[in-house]
């Protein structure tokens, strides 16, 4: 199994876990004398089983991930980079949302607003971050595809 197989795996069992829980509490109680649409004794054998099956992707998931090298770098550290570059650039997008927004005045006697940053050089930042975010992103998903899961 690719490792990238493994992820769609454990994202689908994170999901049906999600929905096991709304099953379940819809069917936690019922007006006296009725049946719940769903056993929840069943439905938490499916939970367990589901939740097996998760802990033991993850398990190799991170195994995999910190065995593998790509350009020098465990899949772990990328992945540590690719969300440190995203949040990054989020707080940058921001920031330079705020300092383009400046109001026009229509007379000398409206308060005046300039940006306290360069937002010229706040955009070559935020455009280098981007451009190497995607090329972060872009070795994870070929190494996704490209190793086995150990």
């Amino acid at each position: 199994m690719k490792l990238a197989e493994a992820l769609q795996e454990r994202a689908d069992l994170n999901r049906r876990l999600e929905q096991l829980r709304g099953r379940l509490t819809r069917n936690a109680t019922v007006q006296e004398g009725e049946q719940p649409a769903e056993d929840p004794a069943v439905l938490l054998e499916e939970v367990e089983t589901a939740a097996a099956r998760l802990e033991e992707l993850t398990a190799a998931v991170n195994k995999t991930n910190t065995a593998v090298r790509v350009e020098g770098k465990s899949l772990t550290e990328l992945i540590a980079r690719k969300d440190v570059l995203a949040l990054k650039l989020s707080l940058y997008r921001a920031l330079l949302e705020e300092a383009s927004d400046l109001t026009d005045r229509v007379s000398r006697k409206e308060i005046k607003v300039v940006s306290t940053v360069n937002v010229r050089e706040l955009q070559k930042t935020a455009d280098d971050m981007s451009r190497e975010l995607r090329l972060t992103d872009n070795a994870l998903q070929q190494a996704n595809w490209t190793f086995d899961l150990i």
